[in-house]
């Protein structure tokens, strides 16, 4: 028997962990769940007839387990004992474990959602090449695996080659009755120990081992495997943990699966686990953290029933998994049928990344340009001036994911997950560094408040365009990528608020517009969580995966949809519980379906502003600063503009005052001049989505906002539409000072100016650098709850001209959600010391690359 490991507490050494009384417990749980499940449950062996009934496979299970000694004996072979514990429940090893083993669903799904990614990749690019799909299960024991991947692809067609690989006889005498009653010629049972397996042995023109040597002895010893083999797939599906019983050593195995799976394949495991957070907080390759950690009575119970039963569940068996392979995507899950057991899906890939067009030190080469718009994304011969240039100015710019990728493989260790995705749209980040944990995994903004429409009309953004904008809800991001820019990069530090773009790029990506609008327009689908694990999966990255899976409910609950969740949801509730107060709801229907504007104004002047805008309202709920900032993200230095801007107002020094100098009049008439004009000017019900979901919680096909177009869905989801798209979860200043110098022609910062403190530093130095990463002509658009706010100065000190495209003056509606007082656009029209490099006239044959 091989070692437990230093993460198992040896019986009887001091602290009796009692496994008899646990596993008594852990068995009365099981037999209760099955039975009690049994009648709602079915499962894929259910098909064949010649299966054993339920109450006598549960009978099989519960002796084989509990009562039979296992084989033991100096002559016994690890198979003997292998096949004295399966042997006398191999036909009843389906029925029984159809509770018991939960997400090997989810891994098929998941790891043949990537697979399909793969490969169609090449058939859209107009190939009409038929690869060859091969996939090797080790530890497939009945076949259930394969027979289950029925589900989603037709195994006979979809695959060329399936080898079922497992160490225990009865089970693949089983598993050959299986594929003979399916007639399934493509799949090959090999019973074998699963170190021995050779692709080479089965499939023409697999990578083969070298051994020019004669003598055996010399050969075993001179033998090399190659690095990779021709499997496009290989899953294990609870065998990890059963290697304790099944082979004296789980890292040759887990090392062997390198030599079979080919340099693009794909790699899914589910087993059981139990981990302490503080074994894996900081690594930077594991893709994710989501419901990690296992408590530490849940630890001890767990390993000391699985370890009865000879199945090991010490945190170093996934620790190796991740460190010999590079992570796509992981879950961690709770099988709440049975006494919430711990497990985990995990899909990886080999720990060199990989792509058909470049090499693994040119794969970080781009994705570093992907980050920082360096030379390297220019063509050729547009090389070493250039880079020169550069250089000169700033020497050491590297994006933090380069620099991550860096120290990872001077360690030997695999890079982070983003690394392996199928798309390079978000960059690295570390998620637990609590600039990011202060969020708490919640974003504030569910849809962005700034006019899409009117940045359209500001910016006509073109071809050459380089666009730098904060994410928030990411709506005006895509808006801005149907424009067709060359680049948009889009920054915030809440790393939700990131899930929530990438889940919108990846349903453009893979879904048809009807469960798109579904999704974003109606804010609910029923089907998400499928959707999310067959379709999704493959276009996003492993954190905004987790965190989507953990919160299918946004889009499944039967009450709440997306549109009333995130931060801005109390701002949304605070208004339905006004309207149930006064009695407004219906009122709210009427503006809702009002059919002309003035039909609109006449509702609004005489049911819903008196109530909406009344002093009670102000004083007793919007004026309080928790709630600004809870609800709408006004924080303490935009609040103090407005009221700044509200003590210097005629109303307060005029001739004739008709308010105070207050913070509760100060937001009271800036709710008034928001809502005034937006209530007289716009017709909410067909042209004002920001507000109409505000009130019904959904959009429709008459009134949402552009990026739910079915036109710009129609664009978006085209091949490679999406490819000038980067995602970056950081500081706005901290993105920009790693952008190359003069490359961005507009950045987007909407309101983010109005959190700095008056006249700090901190100001001064984004300014600074917004001057050196734009070209000159470069704009920055900028929103502001001031008229004229503070740091236009700060502007123009730093060689730019402000101008101001929209002053909420005199009742002007500036905009359709007309929440700031002023639009400006400040054009670059200088250069600071040390300038800009010149982009224009350089030109070279090479451009210098990083060798690692």
């Amino acid at each position: 028997m091989a070692s437990l490991g230093g993460n198992i507490l040896p019986f009887g050494t001091g602290f009796d962990l009692q496994p008899m009384h646990y596993a008594g417990i852990a068995v009365a749980l099981l037999g209760g769940a099955c039975l009690f499940s049994f009648g709602k449950q079915s499962n894929t062996d259910g098909k064949d007839p010649s299966s054993p009934g339920f109450f006598k496979s549960f009978f099989l299970f519960f002796y084989s387990s509990f009562l039979k000694p296992h084989q033991s004996g100096s002559k016994a072979s690890q198979q003997d004992a292998l096949e004295g514990f399966y042997k006398t429940q191999a036909v009843a090893y389906d029925t029984t474990r159809g509770i018991l083993l939960r997400g090997r669903e989810d891994m098929l799904a998941l790891v043949v959602a990537q697979l399909k990614a793969k490969f169609q990749a090449p058939k859209e690019a107009g190939s009409g090449k038929t690869e060859k799909r091969i996939w090797v299960d080790i530890g497939g024991g009945t076949g259930w695996n394969i027979e289950a991947m029925g589900d989603h692809v037709n195994v006979p067609e979809f695959f060329s080659s399936v080898y079922l690989v497992d160490f225990s006889p009865s089970l693949c005498e089983v598993a050959r009755k299986r594929f003979e009653r399916l007639g399934w010629k493509n799949v090959t049972v090999v019973c074998q120990d699963a170190r021995k397996f050779r692709l080479e042995d089965y499939e023409d023109g697999m990578p083969a081992a070298q051994n020019p040597l004669r003598s055996p002895a010399l050969s075993y010893f001179k033998q090399q495997r190659p690095d990779h083999g021709g499997a496009d797939l290989v899953t294990m599906s609870y065998s990890l943990s059963m290697i304790l019983m099944k082979q004296p050593d789980y890292y040759s195995v887990v090392d062997s699966i390198g030599s079979l799976l080919s340099p693009s394949g794909v790699f899914g495991v589910v087993d059981f686990y139990v981990q302490n957070q503080f074994d894996f907080s900081f690594r930077n390759y594991t893709a994710g953290y989501i419901d990690r950690h296992v408590n530490a009575l849940s630890r001890m119970f767990w390993r000391a029933w699985f370890d009865f039963d000879r199945v090991a569940l010490e945190s170093g068996r996934r620790d190796y998994l991740e460190y010999k392979y590079g992570t796509i995507l992981n879950l961690n899950a709770r099988n709440r049928s049975l006494g919430y057991i711990p497990y985990y899906v995990w899909v990886g890939c080999q720990k060199k990344p990989f792509s058909k067009t470049a090499l693994p030190h040119e794969i970080l080469e781009r994705i570093d340009a992907y980050a920082t718009e360096s030379p390297y994304l220019f063509p050729v011969n547009q090389g070493d001036a250039l880079t020169r240039a550069i250089e000169r100015s700033a020497p050491e710019i590297r994006s933090k994911a380069f620099l991550t990728a860096v120290q990872n493989l001077s360690a030997n260790l695999p890079l982070p997950a983003f690394f392996y995705q199928n798309h390079h749209w978000r960059i690295y980040y570390d998620d637990q560094l609590q600039k990011h944990t202060q969020f708490n995994d919640e974003y504030i903004y569910a849809f962005t408040w700034e006019d899409a429409r009117v940045d359209e009309r500001i910016l006509k953004l073109g071809p050459e365009d380089k666009v730098l904008a904060i994410t928030s809800a990411g709506d005006n991001i895509l808006s801005y990528l149907a424009q067709g820019p060359a680049r948009v990069h889009a920054v915030d530090l809440n790393p939700t608020q990131n899930h929530l773009l990438e889940l919108k790029a990846a349903a453009y990506t893979a879904l048809p517009y009807e469960d798109f609008w579904k999704i974003f327009g109606e804010g609910k689908h029923p089907e998400f969580r499928t959707l999310l694990i067959t379709k999704l999966s493959p276009h996003l990255s492993s954190r905004a995966f987790q965190y989507w899976l953990k919160n299918v409910n946004v889009f499944q609950s039967t009450t709440y949809g997306l549109y009333d969740t995130g931060g801005s949801r109390h701002a949304i509730r605070a208004m339905r519980w006004v309207s149930r107060i006064f009695g407004l709801r219906k009122a709210v229907k009427q503006v809702l379906n009002a059919k002309t504007l003035n039909e609109q104004r006449e509702i609004w002047r005489n049911k819903i502003r008196p109530a909406l805008l009344s002093k009670l309202v102000s004083n007793l709920v919007v004026a309080q600063e928790s709630f600004l900032w809870t609800a709408l993200g006004v924080p303490k230095n935009q609040l103090a503009m407005i009221e700044n801007d509200h003590a210097e107002s005629d109303i307060v020094k005029g001739p004739k005052p008709t308010a105070k100098n207050t913070r509760s009049h100060a937001i009271w008439h800036y709710m008034v001049n928001t809502l005034d004009p937006v209530a007289e000017e716009t017709h909410i019900g067909a042209d004002n989505p920001y507000y109409y979901v505000c009130l019904a919680g959904q959009f429709t096909p008459k009134c949402h906002l552009r990026y739910l177009d079915q036109e710009v869905h129609a664009k978006l989801s085209r091949p490679g539409a999406l490819d000038g798209l980067r995602i970056h979860t950081d500081e706005l200043e901290e993105v920009i000072a790693r952008i190359m110098p003069g490359t961005l022609t507009v950045a987007v910062v909407m309101d983010s100016m109005d959190w700095f403190d008056p006249g700090s530093e901190a100001a001064n130095k984004q300014v600074t650098k917004l001057n050196r990463a734009l070209a000159i002509g470069g704009r920055v658009m900028l929103r502001s709850s001031a008229l004229e706010p503070w740091y236009l100065k700060v502007f123009e000190a730093h060689g730019f001209t402000p101008k101001c495209h929209g002053g909420r003056r005199d009742g002007a509606c500036i905009d359709r959600v007309n929440m700031y007082a002023s639009c400006w656009i400040c054009t670059k029209v200088d250069n600071l010391r040390p300038p800009t490099p010149d982009m224009e006239g350089v030109g070279s044959n090479e451009i210098t690359s990083l060798q690692i």
